[in-house]
């Protein structure tokens, strides 16, 4: 009987310790293929789009609350990148494999969904004006390099479910 219970609590601290690591593995894997892409892509904005000459934005106040904001924030920001703007289709690409790939890991990682995230202000603002699609489009290209400055910044905001 003395064995039983040794054996048990000997299996019950391998498996504890077990489950624990990988997952933190797989965040610092995830964490770093977020960043990779993050910096692959501000790259792209900063010798494919340079800003315009007097154009300043209003502070970001787009949220970091984990992946499901991320996604909603980027995806609402590509949808206003219009298909028109000369060289932009690779960084919408760019932009969608982000947003799918924190999707994709937020959707096998994270037991709680949460809800649909609020459009954030700066967003709403940009959607209310797409009437000036190359304007919209441009400050939305500015948004995305922002918002990715600031995940780049906080990447600990991923782990966040």
């Amino acid at each position: 009987m003395d064995y039983t219970l040794a054996i048990l609590f000997s299996l019950l601290q391998l498996l504890s310790g077990g489950t624990a690591a990988p997952l933190q593995e797989e965040v610092v894997k995830m964490k770093s293929r977020v960043k990779w892409m993050a910096e692959q892509l501000m790259v792209r904005l900063d010798k494919d789009f340079l800003v315009p000459a007097g154009l300043t934005l209003s502070p970001p106040a787009d949220d970091l609350d984990g992946p499901s904001s991320i996604v909603a924030v980027l995806e609402g920001y590509n949808s206003l990148i219009s298909d028109t703007l000369n060289g932009v289709s690779q960084v919408k690409s760019d932009i969608s494999s982000l947003t799918g790939y924190l999707d994709q890991w937020r959707q096998g990682h994270c037991s709680e969904q949460r809800p649909k995230p609020s459009v954030p202000g700066p967003l709403q603002e940009l959607q209310s004006r797409k009437e000036f699609i190359h304007t919209v489009s441009i400050e939305a290209l500015m948004r995305v390099k922002e918002f990715l400055n600031l995940l780049l910044k906080n990447l600990n905001h991923l782990e966040t479910c």
